[in-house]
């Protein structure tokens, strides 16, 4: 099923409706006096992660481009579920999202790529049986709608070619963040007081993995933002960047659901992402990055980069011992 959007340039509408969503907010703040600190602490302590393409998935070994692309827009249609990830069963990976990247990975290895058919065709119990999960739980029956979506897509509109998704989008993040933001399997637009808020996380972390995995070369990767999850907002409040009302923080301690698509929740996840954008606007203020002259990272940093040192940050013993808020959706 193809969904129509009427967002236009969904990156520049949300890095507008976010600042504005952080005017006048009321469950959380961005402490705006800690962002130049926090721009030069993030300048000198943290290596910029490159754009260049990198491979981030080797034990897939030397895979086709169909193959690649197909793995990551596989993994980026399933790419939520955060507040079911204390329900799922883990065993060798720490984490719910690492324990379904590294089912996906397994399956491609073992039994090659799904076919855009195979997904339209998907049931639970076949992907159950590839992330070590019970075919009745309710996430896998979303992934599963997820998938099948997915596959009807690529099946239709691109000749059932995972390839030509990237292709068409002509060498832009952008443009294949609008195609993604036309399909159920990526869809993550809220509303607050009565504006659309197009976060498109798993859209955009799609175009920086098929980027930073070779399949793409994007020319304009500095326009996404950050992926608007659960964790960097976590990080932020953490670090002070952030201020949380205490009952949204006594609830989330007590680990309550907050209601995806609530204006806290929204809040949560507008204010991160217009706190980053404060951040990278500071940081290309400040000095350029010695490093940048050895050819290391680009001198100033993009959302997508200071998201991926946060995330990274986000995994330290500290602030995992912290509980962050939980949303149960297929947004992230």
């Amino acid at each position: 099923m193809v969904v129509t959007t009427d967002t236009t340039v969904v990156t520049d509408s949300l890095r507008e409706v976010c600042a504005w969503i952080a005017a006048r907010s009321t469950h959380v703040h961005v402490v705006e006096g800690e962002i130049a600190r926090y721009a030069a602490e993030l300048r000198e302590g943290d290596r910029l992660p490159s754009t260049a393409g990198e491979a981030s998935s080797p034990s897939l070994g030397p895979a086709s481009r169909e193959t690649e692309a197909a793995f990551w827009l596989t993994l980026d249609a399933i790419n939520f579920g955060s507040g079911w990830f204390p329900t799922l069963r883990k065993r060798a990976e720490a984490t719910g999202y690492r324990t379904i990247a590294a089912g996906i990975r397994r399956r491609f290895e073992e039994a090659g790529r799904w076919t855009p058919a195979q997904l339209v065709g998907l049931d639970g119990a076949q992907l159950a049986g590839w992330i070590d999960q019970e075919p009745e739980h309710e996430l896998v029956g979303l992934m599963v709608e997820s998938l099948r979506d997915l596959g009807e897509n690529v099946l239709r509109l691109y000749g059932a070619s995972f390839a030509a998704v990237v292709d068409r989008a002509g060498g832009s993040a952008i443009q294949l963040v609008e195609t993604l933001a036309g399909w159920r399997c990526f869809a993550d637009v809220s509303v607050y007081d009565g504006r659309r808020v197009p976060f498109l996380k798993r859209a955009q972390i799609a175009a920086a993995d098929l980027h930073r995995d070779g399949v793409a070369d994007f020319g304009d990767l500095e326009r996404l933002t950050m992926f608007a999850d659960n964790l960097v907002p976590h990080v932020l409040r953490l670090d002070g960047v952030l201020w949380f009302d205490p009952d949204l923080v006594a609830r989330i301690e007590r680990g309550d659901l907050i209601e995806h698509g609530s204006p806290e929740e929204v809040e949560i996840r507008a204010c991160a992402v217009h706190a980053v954008e404060l951040i990278v606007a500071a940081a290309r203020s400040g000095p350029a990055r010695a490093s940048a002259a050895a050819g290391d990272a680009p001198a100033h940093p993009t959302a997508a980069q200071i998201d991926e040192i946060l995330w990274n940050r986000g995994q330290a013993p500290e602030y995992k011992a912290v509980p962050r808020h939980r949303s149960r959706s297929t947004a992230y």
